[in-house]
């Protein structure tokens, strides 16, 4: 039960967050900037990525009950979410959201402000911690059984996102390496994936919902 939870979650956050397909977003935003201020800039927004992910993972069941709203419910909702995300990556409409936001920020107007703070946004969020993942680890973490499988799920997010810094650091390596094919190809594949595990959440939250 252990092994299947934290596949699962790995599995769902590893398809949120898309490391692999954030390389490009990263150089984008990042053009023009040295070696050490793009280090600088990796770190930063791993590091607010993390603590709000933490965040959610932690008080996200209680800010549920706060605004009266059940697990059951939020199971269907963000499932719903995640199918719409994993709708996207299908059709290559989120990748082409993406990098139009990167590129504008990489191309700021003349009237945008020049000192804005790529790290936070859009790196942190919403890429990194956007709606999907957000409600991703919400969902993971009503599903826990006990503490055990909540460590397991703080290891996985913690790795998912370490890996996000990772792969900022060979950025420019990774998308001569891939090719726009491939990452097309692993788009959709990861697509297809993210859609099935959408639907087992709207799935177990529908019938925990009916049930009670």
């Amino acid at each position: 039960m252990l092994a299947d939870y934290l596949i699962n979650a790995f599995a769902t956050l590893f398809v949120t967050v898309d490391p692999i397909g954030l390389a490009p977003m990263f150089l984008a935003v990042t053009t023009g900037t040295s070696g050490v201020a793009r280090r600088a800039v990796a770190v930063r927004s791993v590091s607010i990525a993390a603590v709000l992910l933490m965040i959610f993972l932690f008080g996200g069941k209680t800010l549920l009950h706060v605004l009266g709203i059940s697990v059951p419910a939020f199971q269907v909702s963000g499932g719903l979410l995640l199918f719409y995300i994993a709708f996207e990556m299908i059709f290559a409409r989120r990748q082409k959201r993406k990098s139009d936001t990167a590129d504008k920020l990489a191309h700021p107007d003349d009237d945008s402000d020049q000192s804005h703070d790529v790290a936070v946004f859009p790196l942190a969020i919403p890429l990194i911690a956007g709606p999907a993942s957000i409600s991703a680890v919400i969902l993971l973490a009503s599903q826990a059984s006990d503490g055990i499988e909540l460590t397991g799920l703080i290891i996985v997010t913690l790795a998912i996102v370490g890996s996000c810094f990772v792969i900022f650091l060979l950025a420019d390596r990774i998308e001569r390496l891939m090719g726009a094919t491939v990452q097309l190809v692993l788009t959709r594949l990861l697509g297809v994936l993210l859609a099935a595990l959408s639907v087992q959440f709207v799935a177990d939250g529908a019938r925990a919902f009916f049930a009670g």
